[in-house]
């Protein structure tokens, strides 16, 4: 790393520092314009903002360890985590959460299921589920961001320039973790000084950095590329076949992907689950929140899928430079800043380095703002202080923010590697909450009692799952997830249903689809609004699948054009453009106007 390198990551830090001081006054007005900055951004930035916080840092390292060792067919791998959200949000999803008008997603339950006692145990149930999840995200974003930092900043030699014993251990034997602090810290300063203004306008900037630090990187892939190089890849690197079993891992270190297609039917599976579920990473519930209306809303989902295709191209350059060119790498999540060190020029490296930075900072402060929401409005207000003065507000979200991190770096210190945690919080965390949060939306009889205890069953039994690390994914997915099927529908029907003017109102103003037949009868819809929603639900399907192809295309084009495979990328492209022509008009004609 050059003085150059260094010198431009300083100057990002303190430019998104200066804009959270910038933001300070404006965020500290009330809750409203700290968590959702007042309901007065644009569409186009809360897309930029949401799309560039899922492009992290942590999890570009995990895409390109996965490339890596799978090729291509790692895009199946990717469902688990629901990539295809975009499609989802721009269909129907994103509409739906802006009609609820609340400020966070377990302060929804209360619209869902009344404030009754067991609509208050589900707000409390939500929020705690929320609270861990972000928590072990911090750890995920804590592991990824050392491992990365390790690889540029050689902080050992700080050892040399001091005599106290215990800093000479801590900077040598715990490189990474000290980094992660550090960056960690920083980027806290920034998320609590300005709220959710500060995320989003830097966000923006982070966008426009991120997304040409990854063109740049995929077109020095490109250029260095060549046929002969490409030829010494493994067989069936850019086949997206699905083979049952993959012989040649059994007994290494990848042995998890040996039942590859036992793997992929979990992954889809959940992946259909979670999307269907609403925004899971519960940022992406403010972010639609946040939004100006349900129109907005839905353009933002549209546009939230586009921002991300960068990325992609990006991480294929650097599995492939990876591959070809650079020889003895242990542990594939370090594939990502090794090859970076090793290809790319001087000051063009601080400018990449900085834009990935920008993309660590985006996410996490979005999870951190997020997840203080949480602390604040669902379990700090209704429990200890109904009717905060707006500076006793604003101060409490700064120390639930602080709070969070802390926790987050706490689990990331027990944590072994990106993967550990991302598996555990995906699979056998995600399955124990998948289910409640489906049947929230489409089920009317669903109360607060059946969601509470089928959230809490499955909590625990994920936290069981951690006892028994070796046993496969696709044993532990379906059995949490039914479990917390039963309990959830068993728990409904063994206790009152919600109040009958709850649900109908429910209804009325978000007007969900799937079984509520009783309630849409008592909201006395005209023949003609029947019609109308049966025609809906069909066109909404058909959107979805439009929408979930296009993103495919959008994805895989620049994935087979950084390998020089142009008749594969030009296939998916025109995929992906047919399938956007289709949905102006299935999708954009029928955008709902300002309500």
């Amino acid at each position: 790393m050059s003085s150059v390198d260094y010198g431009i990551i300083l100057l990002y830090f303190g430019i998104v520092i200066g804009l959270g001081c910038w933001y300070k006054k404006r965020a500290s007005k009330n809750l409203e314009s700290y968590f959702l900055a007042g309901k007065n951004m644009h569409w186009l930035a809360l897309a930029m903002s949401g799309s560039v916080a899922t492009f992290d840092i942590t999890g570009t390292m995990w895409i390109v360890s996965i490339l890596f060792v799978l090729g291509m067919k790692s895009m199946w791998h990717h469902w688990m985590w629901g990539f295809y959200m975009g499609a989802f949000f721009m269909a129907y999803m994103g509409k739906w959460v802006r009609r609820s008008n609340v400020m966070t997603a377990a302060e929804w339950m209360r619209t869902r299921f009344g404030d009754d006692s067991g609509g208050r145990l589900a707000r409390t149930t939500y929020a705690l589920m929320a609270v861990l999840t972000l928590a072990s995200f911090i750890g995920y974003a804590f592991q990824g961001i050392g491992k990365f930092a390790s690889v540029y900043v050689p902080l050992e030699s700080v050892a040399q320039y001091t005599s106290v014993e215990w800093i000479k251990t801590i900077v040598t034997a715990h490189e990474p973790a000290v980094l992660a602090v550090v960056v960690i810290g920083i980027t806290t300063l920034y998320v609590i000084l300005g709220g959710l203004y500060s995320v989003v306008i830097t966000n923006v900037i982070q966008t426009a950095v991120l997304t040409l630090g990854s063109i740049f990187i995929a077109y020095i892939a490109w250029s260095k590329l060549t046929p002969e190089l490409l030829s010494g890849l493994p067989q069936d690197w850019t086949s997206l076949r699905i083979p049952w079993r993959i012989e040649e891992f059994a007994g290494t270190d990848n042995a998890y992907f040996e039942l590859f297609g036992a793997l992929v039917i979990v992954w889809v599976l959940k992946g259909l689950l979670l999307n269907a579920g609403g925004p899971a990473q519960m940022f992406d519930f403010q972010i639609f929140l946040a939004s100006r209306n349900p129109r907005d809303a839905a353009k933002l989902g549209a546009a939230w899928s586009f921002f991300l295709i960068v990325r992609w191209g990006m991480a294929t350059g650097i599995a492939l430079l990876a591959l070809v060119g650079v020889a003895g790498i242990a542990d594939p999540e370090k594939v990502m800043p090794i090859v970076l060190l090793e290809f790319l020029p001087a000051g063009i490296r601080g400018i990449v380095i900085a834009g990935l930075l920008a993309a660590f900072m985006s996410t996490f402060s979005a999870t951190v703002n997020s997840g203080a929401s949480f602390i604040v409005r669902d379990i700090w207000q209704p429990y200890f202080r109904p009717n905060p003065t707006n500076s006793q507000a604003v101060r409490c979200s700064h120390l639930a923010s602080l709070s969070l991190v802390l926790a987050g770096i706490a689990i990331g210190f027990q944590a072994d590697s990106i993967a550990q945690i991302w598996s555990w919080a995906m699979m056998a965390l995600g399955a124990g909450v998948v289910i409640p949060n489906v049947l929230r939306w489409y089920w009317w009889r669903m109360n607060g009692w059946g969601y509470s205890f089928g959230m809490l069953g499955g909590m625990l039994l994920s936290l069981v799952a951690l006892v028994f690390p070796d046993v496969p994914v696709y044993y532990v997915l379906p059995s949490i997830c039914l479990a917390s099927l039963l309990v959830s529908v068993a728990a409904s029907l063994a206790t009152r249903p919600v109040d009958r003017d709850i649900l109908v109102g429910f209804y009325q103003s978000i007007r969900p689809f799937g079984l509520w037949k009783p309630i849409a009868a008592e909201a006395e819809l005209s023949a003609e609004e029947l019609s109308s929603s049966s025609e809906s639900v069909l066109r909404t399907i058909m959107n979805v699948v439009l929408a979930m192809l296009a993103i495919t295309g959008l994805y895989l084009f620049p994935m087979y054009l950084v390998g020089h495979w142009y008749v594969y990328s030009a296939m998916w492209l025109a995929l992906a453009v047919a399938a956007i022509v289709a949905l102006k008009y299935t999708w954009h004609r029928f955008l709902p106007y300002d309500e």
